[in-house]
């Protein structure tokens, strides 16, 4: 397997786990993933935000660790990376209004490269315009978004995902297992033990 260059899109108050988790399960399994936020260069930090399900009609929230960006925003260069991921939680919530945040998922789109999206993330994806005709999954609050983007939602069990073409997506972290799974298979990687 030769080690891919993934991009992390992630912001203050991003889901903890779905920050947290993913950066580190790819840099396991030998890929370089670069974590960039706008406005911010390697070494700032983010707050991140646990997000539980504990029988309320949506989420609760918690503080989460601060998480170093490793990668400068500003840096970023499409052509040079394989894939991108983008994390859930809040952030995407005011990403999806930054121009040059829809202008790299829409190059990662349009050179058919491995996208990656798990809760709220969808709302980048749907600001994009970019799933038109896919079937994606997310937050089951993000379901008019996707579906207002054109797209199928998915209605999954939460620790289920979703691969249609180059996107991958899930309902939230439970998914972890599936959705990094299937990922890691678009992306090629094999794992050995």
């Amino acid at each position: 397997m030769a080690a891919k260059k993934i991009l992390f899109l992630t912001g203050d108050f991003a889901e903890d786990y779905e920050t947290m988790v993913p950066f580190q399960a790819l840099q396991m399994v030998g890929h370089t993933v670069h974590a960039v936020c706008p406005g911010k260069k390697s070494g700032d930090k983010i707050k991140t935000a646990i997000h539980d399900f504990e029988g309320d009609q949506t989420y609760t929230e918690k503080p989460g660790h601060l998480f170093a960006l490793n990668a400068s925003f500003d840096d970023v260069d499409v052509a040079a990376y394989d894939a991108l991921m983008i994390a859930g939680g809040r952030a995407p919530e005011y990403l999806r209004l930054n121009a040059r945040v829809l202008e790299i998922v829409r190059q990662f789109a349009a050179a058919a490269k491995p996208i990656a999206a798990v809760c709220h993330g969808a709302q980048l994806l749907a600001a994009a315009e970019v799933i038109r005709g896919k079937r994606i999954s997310a937050y089951p609050a993000c379901a008019p978004e996707v579906k207002l983007a054109g797209a199928e939602y998915a209605d999954i069990e939460v620790a289920q995902a979703v691969t249609d073409g180059n996107f991958v997506t899930a309902p939230a972290w439970p998914a972890h297992p599936q959705w990094l799974a299937q990922f890691l298979q678009l992306l090629g990687t094999e794992i050995k033990l």
